[in-house]
């Protein structure tokens, strides 16, 4: 029996979705896990969570160490490449010619994202508003963000699909309400499997009806 869902918003997230930059997050913060820290794989448990969370969370209470970790952070992303997801820039056309509105919704912060804007300085006209870790008040994976984002497309849950590609952004486009399409950029498909409605390698086989159908399957 059909849902009667009918997508009318689409919400990405950035790393891993728009654009493939997880691999080298990855190298960046297994580094800073080793370094600081003297534990392998912290790439692993923070992806999708925005920093402020990442510094409280593992280098426990030390001003002075956040700001030194936040440094090289910044240093870092304005050296980062920001090559597309493929498929993705056909798909968000697919998506304009249908009237969706689109947003970005990430845990990264407005000094990443200017980086990002240096790269691809039409990211706003081709992906709508960008929501950083400062437009909401908790981390992924509580579905906050996603909630201010529907909110600011002026959409409901029913009426909404989620691209996200780690763990922690999957179970909070889940608790969101929306369909959720995860990508299979950053985990494996068997991994990201449970915690959406459909898996796809990249965008290339998604359109506008696609996402329909799916939607209409929940």
């Amino acid at each position: 029996m059909s849902s009667g869902r009918e997508i009318k918003a689409a919400l990405f997230d950035f790393d891993g979705v728009i654009a493939d930059t997880e691999g080298q997050y990855s190298l960046f913060w297994n580094r800073m896990g080793r370094e600081y820290l003297q534990v392998e794989g912290l790439h692993v448990h923070i992806k999708g969570q925005t920093l402020t969370h990442i510094l409280r969370t593992y280098f426990g209470d030390r001003p002075a160490l956040w700001s030194e970790i936040e440094e090289r952070v910044n240093r870092f992303e304005e050296q980062m490449s920001f090559d597309y997801i493929a498929g993705i820039e056909a798909f968000a056309a697919d998506l304009r010619h249908a009237g969706v509105s689109m947003c970005i919704v990430t845990s990264s912060n407005r000094v990443k994202m200017s980086s990002a804007l240096r790269v691809h300085p039409d990211l706003e006209q081709t992906f709508g508003p960008i929501l950083t870790s400062e437009d909401f008040s908790r981390s992924k994976p509580d579905p906050d963000c996603f909630l201010v984002g529907m909110e600011r497309l002026g959409a409901t849950p029913k009426e909404s699909v989620i691209f996200e590609d780690s763990i922690n952004g999957l179970r909070a486009a889940m608790a969101s309400g929306a369909t959720v399409i995860g990508l299979a950029t950053t985990n494996s498909r068997h991994d990201i499997a449970p915690l959406c409605h459909r898996v796809v390698d990249d965008f290339r086989e998604l359109n506008y009806q696609s996402i329909n159908r799916i939607a209409k399957t929940i």
